[in-house]
């Protein structure tokens, strides 16, 4: 019996783990890495082991960190089932079909982009032009099929016939389609098949709706042998979701490896309950400016506990009733995704809405933009406005639109609400933003969006509270006070200083804990 580590160690993307029974290979996850765009590119092709040899995938969350890889599995050689959640597949539904068509959309912006800088360099050239100015003003009208939409057939035939790299998306929506039919979605708290003597049972993790530790039992000789795979941890006391489970079926106690995540391992959030005050903080003082508040938020979790949040404080009256524009047509579909289950609920919530006939997600004052005109209008929109947009570490998505037009206008807020991994936009900002404030306005930093450098000009303002990962605190909770009785902790999913710091604190209280290196092999 043997567990590989092959992504999430020693950064916070591309999780993946292999668990080998010596019958059965049995895939931990397969997660997306973010961050430098080719380094993430080139990892994100490459699979490392064979997907032909894997006999299932059991998924923690939906995620795309965690799931973003599986139509690249499926389309080499995977002929497996991949086990989940009920709420997961629901929600895998809408993810994996929005990350083909980012892939794509991205894919073709980029192509578009190296035409639009072949055809200035042209320009440029004093001599030896490979085009006259007829032929350039031709390919210029070629590009585009009309304001909002690009002429991606003819893009790349210019572009082969002018000799540039075409960049090809790592999967297509059709491809994420086709995906979408290996997944099987289970209760929580049932035992399920996944090898031969195998099985897995779903416990709540509390990170968002669907999140599951995953317990498997395997049989071998007599002997059984448990393994509790923790996906992301969430937060005790959060809004909208039950807490991560403390009290494990008597059976499931013993544990002989846990593979656990580390992200704020050493790092210590702010108080859940000052979501409410934090957040109205920082809505007043931008509308005090005269400026529009943009978030970027993961479109799965963290944008319903926004729109959670200010519905309570416009219920209450407490804050300016400014427009709130939910600029992710996913974040639509999956708001809806999380009204279809109810029963993942706190009592909280259900106390303060539920009970009262309120739907949590939907007010007066939210408007979900669906088409790309409607989004490319509201970037240009200088009437006070809140915005939440994805991607969550503006890797990707419509909020890099909205970014390059208000990023440069102080009266504008950039509200930081989770994590930013390493070489991410998020976290670029995230930390010139903190630079900036030292300065104090001596100096203004740039950021570069879509390859063109942007003044960051806009406050960038930062609430952890919001974080869907338990800190440090609340991860050395679930191991000291759940009834677990840990043999082995092997600790992932988190940048070296936060794993190394929680590995330490573990082994101050008597685990022996021990951090995986990537591609690292375990036996027990």
């Amino acid at each position: 019996m043997e567990c590989q580590f092959l992504g999430g160690t020693g950064e916070v993307t591309g999780s993946m783990h292999l668990l080998n029974t010596g019958r059965d290979e049995i895939l931990l996850d397969c997660g997306m890495f973010q961050g430098r765009r080719k380094e993430s590119n080139e990892k994100n092709r490459y699979f490392p082991v064979d997907p032909a040899k894997i006999t299932n995938m059991v998924l923690s969350h939906a995620h795309i960190d965690h799931s973003g890889r599986i139509p690249v599995l499926t389309q080499a050689g995977f002929s497996g089932r991949i086990i989940t959640t009920r709420p997961t597949q629901n929600a895998l539904s809408y993810m994996l079909m929005d990350s083909g068509h980012i892939q794509e959309s991205d894919a073709q912006y980029l192509n578009y982009k190296s035409l639009r800088t072949f055809l200035y360099q042209e320009e440029q050239k004093k001599k030896n032009q490979q085009l006259t100015n007829k032929e350039k003003s031709q390919v210029k009208r070629l590009l585009k099929k009309n304001p909002y939409d690009l002429n991606t057939d003819a893009i790349a035939k210019l572009q082969n016939q002018y000799g540039l790299d075409i960049i090809a998306p790592l999967y297509t929506q059709d491809q994420a389609r086709q995906a979408l039919t290996y997944i099987d979605g289970y209760p929580f708290n049932h035992e399920i098949p996944v090898g031969r003597d195998t099985t897995v049972k779903f416990y709540v993790a509390g990170h968002i709706l669907g999140s599951a530790f995953s317990l498997f039992t395997v049989k071998d000789n007599g002997r059984v042998r448990k393994i509790l795979y923790t996906g992301d941890i969430g937060r005790f006391d959060k809004p909208i979701l039950k807490n991560p489970t403390l009290e494990f079926d008597e059976q499931d106690t013993k544990i002989d490896l846990m593979i656990m995540e580390s992200t704020y391992g050493a790092r210590e959030h702010g108080p859940v309950a000052d979501l409410e005050t934090s957040l109205k903080k920082v809505l007043l003082e931008t509308h005090q400016r005269g400026g529009s508040l943009i978030i970027p938020s993961f479109a799965y979790g963290r944008t319903q506990e926004l729109i959670y949040v200010f519905h309570k404080l416009y219920e209450s009256g407490q804050v300016p009733q400014l427009p709130i524009y939910v600029d992710s047509p996913l974040a639509s579909n999956l708001t809806r995704v999380f009204g279809e289950h109810p029963e993942t609920y706190d009592r909280e919530t259900h106390a303060a809405f539920l009970e009262k006939g309120l739907n949590p997600f939907y007010f007066d004052k939210i408007r979900f933009v669906q088409t790309v005109e409607e989004s490319m209008n509201l970037t240009r929109d200088e009437t006070p406005h809140v915005v939440i947009s994805a991607s969550g570490m503006c890797e990707a998505g419509r909020i890099l639109h909205h970014l390059r037009y208000k990023i440069h206008n102080p009266k504008n807020t950039i509200l930081i609400v989770g994590y930013m991994a390493q070489h991410t936009l998020g976290r670029r900002i995230e930390e010139l933003g903190e630079q900036a404030a030292e300065a104090n306005g001596s100096a203004v930093p740039e950021v570069k969006i879509f390859g063109k450098s942007y003044p960051l000009a806009a406050r960038v303002e930062k609430i952890e509270g919001f974080s869907a990962h338990a800190d440090k605190h609340e991860l050395m909770r679930f191991v000291t006070q759940s009834n677990l009785d840990i043999d082995k902790i092997a600790i992932v999913h988190g940048e070296e200083s936060q794993s190394n710091a929680f590995a330490a604190d573990l082994r101050e209280h008597g685990y022996d804990a021990f951090i995986p290196a990537p591609g690292d092999i375990v036996q027990f």
